[in-house]
């Protein structure tokens, strides 16, 4: 009975404390610098361009950090583990212990390559710990730790602010805790016995049809990280500027990072759609949340702060969903380089937001954020658009039209003829340009 009990524990161990690293450095380490930038800046005299130079500095090192993710990931996903948990907790143990912005900048920007490193890492330990069946699910109940951690951070403010420093070490303890539960519950040695893809990961660079077939997806990835910079750069902002109270601005967060959550109750209905399905779905979400949140001060205060409540949930949902779908998505172009996939997709995002926020910035002061959201959304609706037209003859690097693999067809012919492609699992390695 033990033997059983640990064969089907392990990988629901491994999907929690995956989801807890994300949300350790996603939601507590980068995402948070901006709800705590206020009190750091009282703190330490930091003005507003230097912490607009460090916000660019993390993006950049993030950027980095999935880069060498896309290098390492697909075969030592456990190495990759080990970096995005020192980088991401020393890091946050420098920001709270800094006494000038130097330092502080300094750890804020290494502390950002932790999630870039975590997210490809985290694909490949899920692929090989669970069975293809349930590795959509699970990707997608561990891309939502954003939300969690994100409702933590929150909470965390409302409890300990101005303390930012024990806020910050708390994230150090909570993502160390998390690295180190991965890295325990991950079966290394016995993927083909767990029932978790057995087959090798490819290495070196990936070829140039695998490139071209990923081309809709860098492009949607970019249009929705370029339209939602608005929300995560400017979101509080334009609650304070429309006279909303300081905690609503907190609890707007809250709710964002709320609705982000909510995505691991939704992730079984998600997995159930095709890739292109779930992310028309979910961008189009942040593209409507994108538009509320900006004509919020255009409302009376009762309406504004429902809305801005209700939009931010749905923001976060949305947000979280269709980066859980990217993964989907590069999964079913080619399963065996998810993990590469994921990097490359989401530096792009990365990019996008950079992009966002520099073109936002450079209008919010004489435009107002009403115009600038409304340009936002139409830029992130764009990208949900691109998604309903198939290109003529599109069907991935693995022949494939459905989800990812799910089980091998008998072999010799079909008793019934399929009109929608061939079966699923039918898929075979990329072996040059076809």
């Amino acid at each position: 009975m033990k033997r059983p009990f640990s064969f089907l524990a392990r990988p629901a161990v491994l999907v929690g404390s995956g989801t807890a690293l994300i949300a350790a450095t996603y939601g507590l380490v980068r995402l948070a610098y901006g709800l705590f930038l206020p009190d750091v800046q009282r703190s330490l005299s930091l003005g507003d361009g230097p912490a607009g130079l460090i916000a660019s500095g993390s993006s950049l090192v993030y950027c980095v950090g999935a880069l060498v993710g896309f290098v390492l990931a697909p075969t030592r996903p456990r190495t990759t583990v080990v970096l995005a948990t020192a980088s991401a907790g020393l890091g946050v143990v420098g920001m709270a212990a800094s006494s000038t912005p130097v330092v502080f900048g300094a750890t804020a920007v290494v502390a950002s390559a932790g999630a870039g490193l975590a997210s490809p890492a985290l694909v490949r330990l899920v692929q090989r710990n669970l069975p293809a069946a349930r590795a959509d699910r699970a990707q997608a109940v561990v891309n939502s730790g954003t939300g969690p951690g994100l409702v933590v951070a929150g909470l965390l403010a409302l409890v300990l602010l101005p303390d930012w420093r024990t806020a910050w070490a708390v994230s150090a303890v909570v993502t160390v805790l998390a690295g180190g539960a991965v890295l325990l519950a991950d079966a290394r040695g016995c993927t083909g016995r767990d029932g978790g893809e057995s087959r090798p990961q490819p290495a070196g660079f990936p070829p140039w049809p695998w490139f071209v077939a990923h081309r809709r997806l860098v492009l949607v990835a970019l249009l929705l990280g370029t339209g939602s910079a608005a929300v995560w750069t400017y979101g509080r902002s334009s609650l304070v500027d429309a006279g909303a109270p300081a905690t609503l601005s907190v609890l707007a967060w809250t709710a964002l990072g709320a609705g982000g959550a909510a995505v691991a109750l939704t992730a079984r209905a998600l997995a159930r759609l095709r890739a292109r399905t779930a992310w028309t779905v979910t961008s189009a979400t942040v593209a409507v949340a994108t538009l509320g949140l900006g004509l919020a001060p255009l409302t009376d205060p009762a309406v504004l702060v429902t809305l801005a409540l209700v939009a931010c949930a749905l923001f976060g949902w949305g947000y979280t969903a269709a980066t859980g779908a990217l993964i989907a998505w590069t999964t079913e172009v080619e399963p065996r380089r998810a993990a590469a996939g994921t990097s490359v997709l989401f530096v792009v995002l990365v990019l996008g937001q950079a992009l966002g926020a520099a073109a936002a910035g450079a209008v919010v002061r004489t435009a107002g954020t009403p115009p600038v959201f409304t340009v936002a959304a139409a830029v992130v609706a764009a990208g949900a658009l691109l998604a309903v037209v198939r290109p003529r003859g599109s069907r991935g690097l693995t022949g494939r039209s459905g989800r990812g693999p799910r089980r091998r067809p008998a072999r010799g012919p079909s008793p019934r003829p399929r009109t929608d492609g061939p079966a699923p699992g039918a898929a075979s390695p990329v072996r040059g340009a076809r």
